[in-house]
This record gives structure tokens, C-alpha cells and sequence, in this order.
């Protein structure tokens, strides 16, 4: 029997280093904000160590 419709097929579940690997690239732009605001927070307070390490 032929059908006027093209044959559809079920979407592939992507495997878990897929999807990290998708993920990594926000990941590190994430870090890299994370990390300027530190920076900027300590040129702007002047001062460079954390107040965990006194």
C-alpha cells in the first residue's frame, strides 16, 4: 500500500556526552562572566585577598 505521506521516524534520544557536550560551551561563557565579576569586584574594593583566607 503506498501512502501520500513521507515515512516519519522516531526521534534519537541523544546520549549523555552529547548533551554535555552541548552544555559545554555555555558552561565556560558562564565561568568566564563569574570570573570578571570576581576581578571587578577586587579592583573595585582593592582589595585582592578573600576575606576566607585571613
Amino acid at each position: 500500500m503506498h501512502s501520500d505521506q513521507p515515512e516519519i521516524r522516531p526521534h534519537k534520544n541523544k546520549h549523555v556526552a552529547e548533551r554535555f557536550e552541548g552544555m559545554l560551551g555555555k558552561l565556560m561563557v558562564a565561568a568566564i562572566v563569574i570570573l570578571a565579576i570576581g576581578a571587578i569586584y577586587m579592583v573595585m574594593t582593592g582589595d585582592s585577598t578573600p576575606s576566607w583566607m585571613r
